[in-house]
């Protein structure tokens, strides 16, 4: 097998067929359906069942996926590697975030990074869960990868950089007086709140939980739009306080919770060689933590 049938191959499976993979990958279907038949008789199994006019991968298919991303990913490493030894400072930092961290550190590692290598694009995929992250890691689908977490991440065949931890803060108008606001002082506050599953929310049940009186008005799964809501009145929203500033320049009221939860917001990357560009990404991400410290 080779680069090109394994980059055709992951095609197939992130665009979910062979239309859309040959069309992003500007080939002819007919091209594309040859190259993958070809690699079928190579390992000697299938990798994809044709259903109807669909394709369903296949249990050995599945087993693939994770090598042919890390095979593509040591490939784009070694070009870069040999990039920067002529003198080029040229190419992309790839990683997936959470949605807080998203906010902060990425902000600033991004903005500190771009001023010091104006010719590297920072890339940020989106996640939702600390699972989705480790992943795309450890898969190669990206190098780096930053989460916040309700504790201390260990995942195995990673490195673990952690870099800050982040207390929650009430946002909106309607947020009691005083900073740090007690949990006490939230009797019939109208919250906004992401689905069950997050240390956010778990925060918000733990609310609700001493104020029976609480209501959640409105359960939002992209935290992107809680700002938004709570600036138009909707209600209050706990979120960590990588979202405090944003929240205080676009005029919302801020205030620190009274609550002993805390995101660990942590840089993972894989133990395999990276790019020069996620070399420096991680080595600037260090000094933030040892000039935070």
């Amino acid at each position: 097998m080779d680069a090109r049938q394994l980059e055709y191959f992951l095609a197939i499976v992130d665009h979910d067929g062979f239309g859309r993979a040959a069309q992003a990958l500007h080939i002819a279907q007919p091209s594309l359906s040859q190259a993958i038949a070809g690699l079928e008789r190579e390992v000697g199994v299938k990798l994809f069942h044709r259903v109807g006019r669909r394709v369903v991968l296949s249990d050995a298919g599945g087993e693939l996926i994770g090598p042919a991303r890390q095979v593509l990913r040591d490939l784009r490493t070694a070009k870069a590697t040999m990039e920067s030894l002529k003198g080029v400072q040229r190419g992309r930092v790839e990683l997936v975030t959470m949605p807080s961290p998203g906010i902060e550190p990425l902000s600033t590692l991004t903005r500190v990074f771009t001023e010091r290598h104006p010719g590297i694009t920072v890339e940020a995929g989106a996640a939702f869960t600390v699972d989705e992250v480790v992943q795309q890691v450890r898969q190669g689908a990206c190098e780096l990868g930053l989460v916040g977490a309700p504790g201390v991440l260990r995942p195995p065949g990673l490195e673990v950089l952690p870099l800050q931890e982040q207390d929650f803060v009430l946002v909106g108008a309607g947020v009691p007086a005083g900073d740090p606001v007690p949990v006490d002082a939230l009797a019939g506050v109208d919250l906004i709140a992401s689905p069950p599953g997050s240390l956010m929310r778990q925060v918000v049940d733990d609310i609700r939980a001493a104020h029976p009186d609480v209501r959640i008005v409105a359960e939002v799964a992209h935290r992107a739009s809680i700002l938004p809501l709570v600036l138009a009145g909707a209600g209050v929203a706990v979120l960590p306080s990588a979202w405090a500033t944003l929240a205080r320049r676009a005029g919302a009221r801020v205030a620190r919770l009274d609550h002993p939860a805390r995101l660990h917001v942590a840089l993972l990357s894989r133990a395999a060689p990276l790019t020069p560009a996620a070399q420096a990404f991680r080595a600037l991400a260090r000094r933030f933590v040892e000039q935070a410290g």
